[in-house]
């Protein structure tokens, strides 16, 4: 057993917390953070990278002869951290899609990021023998986490085939990295087509409209579909289909147009000039009608699934809660059991709270409209942060243990925190006499980010604390690595948010050089939510309708469960993100839930099934790091050359070759990496 090192004066010591397993793990937390923001803000969805940072660890520090399965755990925890952090995106662009920020102030957003992410430590560790020790709940990702770094690190329990095993599964990554890579730059270069869309009018007989169809070949949304798995991403299909064979087409028709006009409701088709294109008047209503329906089933999906989680919560909470009470705090605790010191646990909180009331101080007193009402803004801003951040931080902690990390519906979290917050700020608007400002909204997406923070910080935090329960490690340890895993993050964060936003700009946000906004789902549905409450401003009665079709989601998906007893169902939320999603990229990720399903099936009768399931797993976070931080690069690039295509090798033009080389070379290369990663699962 290797986990203890022996020192030269014979003593005894335990390697957990090490320098080199703080530097691995801050680099893995930068790839991480990069990957997971590129792909936020192109899909709205990130990925768990607890395991493959485990993998890549463990691979790395089998260099040294001492390294320990703790050491792993701790690579593991910073490097998790840190990707999650990135779900900061959901919120942050919102200040640039209302016009307040044209860039992203490093300061400030970095600032927004630690302290958020530090309450979000802080307020779970209380919560840490109520949830993970005594709580009774499953943790599906920290299990097998922890399973993972059982076999894989060095010790006792570790086989040859781990072994291998670990060699095998960093090279799938590496691999999949590179091809989804280069596929990209030949993407950029215009060997490939990144999109295949055809649009097209209806006949009289089907109403006369227009929509259209398109997939996004991309190996990152490839990889992201094989994660999410065939049930969500047949939901997603089901909600392309309802926007884009239903909704696009009947308000696109000349009989729906002349109703609306003659009844006087808004009609984005009717003000459009006659004999446009397909295209523009498909793309056009979907954008700018269609998506906020779409917007109004996610937002009622979200709240569904938090009252859905409500019950379970609070009994969950309570009989932990009371199971601790009735334990003898007297008693001297192993190992596995000391958190960081409830002193210094407060005085953290109250350094991150008094960094967030100088934040939010700085604000208000920048902004004229706001400087006469600096005390009440900040003083209620700090209420809310610790009311619904505490809050949060055992809302998040118990769905990361009841559905795991990634399932969790933080986005849910944030779409309430946006609403409350808009409502108290129109609180002050009456109290202070203050004008609707966008300084207003600002106002709001700021304290929501910040509560945002601790929400997908403590989602991550308990996660881990199950993996480092599960394999033995010491929880202030554990803590303090989550930590430096949260300023890891956060630093990288402002840097690629800029990247994106100057090379290709948001939805509704100023255009960047290339014109080619992300889509950024959940910051355009929360900052529309914010003028909408603010300002007043929202169309209400496209997202009403969206609500009213999400209920009619919900209760489909109750009927369909309870008839096939849990085997059939219709994730509501997912259904609402393939309303709202470009349909090039729903489709495409239906494409890679299909492959996962179907590569899963094929190896499921193997002896190898298990290795071959894991490997499926790198080799899709492989494919969506290599293609992301291509795409932070080239982001770079453009904004550096101040060119929109600085890589392009062929002239524009020639889209009909481009598209059929592209789909072509797609459909090879997935062939031929699932075909090679069943090839090295064999081996093993």
């Amino acid at each position: 057993m290797t986990d203890i090192d022996t020192s030269a004066s014979g003593k005894r010591r335990r390697l957990e917390l090490t320098l080199r397993a703080l530097v691995l793990g801050c680099v893995l937390a930068v790839i991480f953070t990069a990957a997971n923001t590129y792909l936020g803000l192109k899909v709205g969805l990130t990925f768990a990278s607890a395991i493959p940072a485990a993998v890549i660890s463990m691979a790395l520090l089998r260099g040294f002869r001492t390294s320990t399965i703790w050491e792993n755990m701790t690579v593991q925890t910073v490097a998790s951290v840190g990707g999650a952090m990135s779900s900061i995106i959901f919120v942050l662009p919102g200040l640039v899609m209302i016009g307040w920020w044209l860039e992203f102030p490093f300061w400030i957003s970095t600032l927004i990021c630690i302290f958020g992410g530090i309450l979000g430590v802080t307020f779970s560790i209380p919560l840490r023998r109520a949830l993970v020790t005594g709580g009774g709940l499953p943790y599906p990702e920290g299990v097998a986490a922890a399973e993972v770094l059982k076999v894989g690190s060095r010790g006792a329990q570790q086989t040859e085939s781990a072994v291998r095993e670990n060699k095998a599964g960093l090279l799938v990554v590496v691999v999949g990295a590179v091809v989804s890579a280069v596929y990209a730059w030949l993407i950029a270069a215009r060997a490939f087509a990144g999109e295949a869309a055809r649009y097209f009018k209806l006949p009289a007989a089907l109403g006369g409209g227009a929509t259209g169809m398109g997939f996004g070949m991309q190996f990152a949304l490839l990889g992201a579909g094989h994660l999410i798995g065939l049930s969500v991403g047949l939901a997603q299909l089901f909600g392309l289909i309802l926007a884009w064979a239903i909704a696009v087409p009947i308000l696109t028709s000349p009989d729906t147009i002349a109703w609306l006009t003659a009844h006087g409701i808004p009609s984005i088709a009717g003000t459009l000039p006659a004999g446009v294109s397909a295209e523009e008047l498909a793309g056009t209503v979907w954008s700018r009608e269609v998506r906020f329906m779409g917007a109004g089933v996610i937002g009622v999906a979200a709240i569904w699934t938090l009252i859905k989680l409500a019950g379970p919560l609070i009994g969950g909470l309570t009989s932990a809660l009371a199971a601790q009470a009735r334990r003898n705090e007297g008693m001297a605790l192993d190992i596995t059991e000391q958190d960081i010191p409830i002193r210094i646990v407060g005085g953290l909180s109250l350094a991150a709270l008094a960094g967030i009331t100088a934040v939010l101080a700085w604000f208000a007193q920048t902004t004229p409209v706001l400087a006469g009402s600096t005390a009440m803004l900040v003083a209620g801003g700090l209420v809310y942060v610790t009311l619904i951040g505490f809050a949060v931080a055992a809302i998040c902690g118990y769905m990361a243990g009841l559905i795991g990390s990634s399932n969790s519906p933080v986005s849910g979290v944030g779409i309430l925190a946006i609403v409350i917050a808009s409502v108290l700020m129109l609180g002050v608007m009456a109290v202070a006499g203050v004008p609707a400002d966008p300084a207003i909204i600002a106002f709001a997406l700021i304290v929501t980010a910040v509560v945002f923070a601790v929400a997908v910080i403590a989602n991550d935090n308990l996660q881990d604390l199950k993996t480092g329960q599960l394999v033995g490690a010491t929880p202030w340890r554990q803590q303090t690595a989550l930590i430096v895993g949260v300023v890891a993050g956060a630093l990288v964060i402002p840097f690629i948010l800029n990247q994106m936003n100057g090379a290709f700009g948001f939805e509704g946000g100023p255009p960047g050089i290339a014109n080619q906004p992300l889509a950024a789902p959940q910051a355009t549905l929360i900052s529309a939510l914010a003028r909408g409450v603010i300002g007043g401003d929202l169309r209400w009665d496209l997202i009403g309708l969206g609500a009213l079709i999400g209920v009619v989601i919900i209760v489909l998906d109750i009927v369909l469960s309870g008839a096939s007893k849990g085997r059939i169902k219709l994730p509501p939320l997912a259904v609402g993100i393939g309303f709202y999603l470009p349909a090039a990229v729903t489709m495409m990720l239906v494409v890679g839930a299909v492959c996962g399903w179907l590569y899963d099936r094929a190896v499921s009768g193997t002896r190898f099934a298990d290795v071959a399931r894991r490997m499926g797993v790198l080799l899709a976070s492989g494919l969506i790091v290599g293609e992301s931080l291509f795409g932070v690069i080239y982001a770079g690039i453009i904004v550096a050359t101040r060119n929109e295509a600085p890589l392009a090798l062929l002239p524009e033009g020639s889209a009909w070759p481009a598209m059929t080389a592209g789909i072509v070379a797609f459909v090879v290369l997935t062939f031929a990496l699932y075909s090679w990663v069943r090839g090295r699962s064999a081996k093993v």
